[in-house]
């Protein structure tokens, strides 16, 4: 007995995308655009990165923040809490589905976060995010991020 499974489905037309040099160089270069725009902290250099319907959602917790507004609110609450998160690269992936990257990250916690109090420590986890490439609008239709956090607590660094 067969079933049909639409996620599945979807992800192995993605699989069967072929890749022009153009368009892996399009999608490489928005991602540096989009990296460049967060860590200068430019909310319009960012969101123009991003299709209209884009969607940011933290895996673990199921928090989500959907279009462009929402994406402003989830970049405003996030370095609100973390004024000066750095993301440090460790591996990146890029393809005709998009671009997955996985890094190291530090920053002062120093709002609420999540419904969690700011501590004023330094804390660091690690993230992996992948971004979606929308081949019709030819920009990233949001982030799917992955972190550590134990049991979603952000902890304080040991060193």
């Amino acid at each position: 007995m067969s079933t049909t499974h639409p996620a599945h489905d979807a992800v192995v037309d993605l699989l069967r995308r072929d890749l022009d040099q153009a368009e892996y160089d399009e999608i490489r270069e928005l991602w540096k655009a989009h990296s460049i725009a967060e860590d200068n902290r430019d909310l319009p250099g960012l969101i123009a990165t991003l299709t209209d319907d884009c969607v940011y959602e933290l895996v673990q917790t199921g928090d989500r923040w959907e279009g462009h507004e929402g994406a402003a609110r989830f970049y405003t609450q996030l370095l609100t809490a973390f004024p000066d998160v750095k993301f440090m690269l460790t591996d990146i992936v890029i393809g005709p589905q998009g671009v997955v990257e996985q890094a190291d990250v530090e920053a002062t916690f120093a709002a609420e976060w999540l419904g969690q109090a700011p501590t004023g420590e330094r804390v660091d986890w690690k993230v992996v995010i992948f971004f979606p490439w929308d081949r019709g609008q030819r920009r990233f239709k949001g982030e799917r991020v992955f972190f550590d956090f134990k049991g979603g607590e952000i902890a304080a660094q040991s060193h």
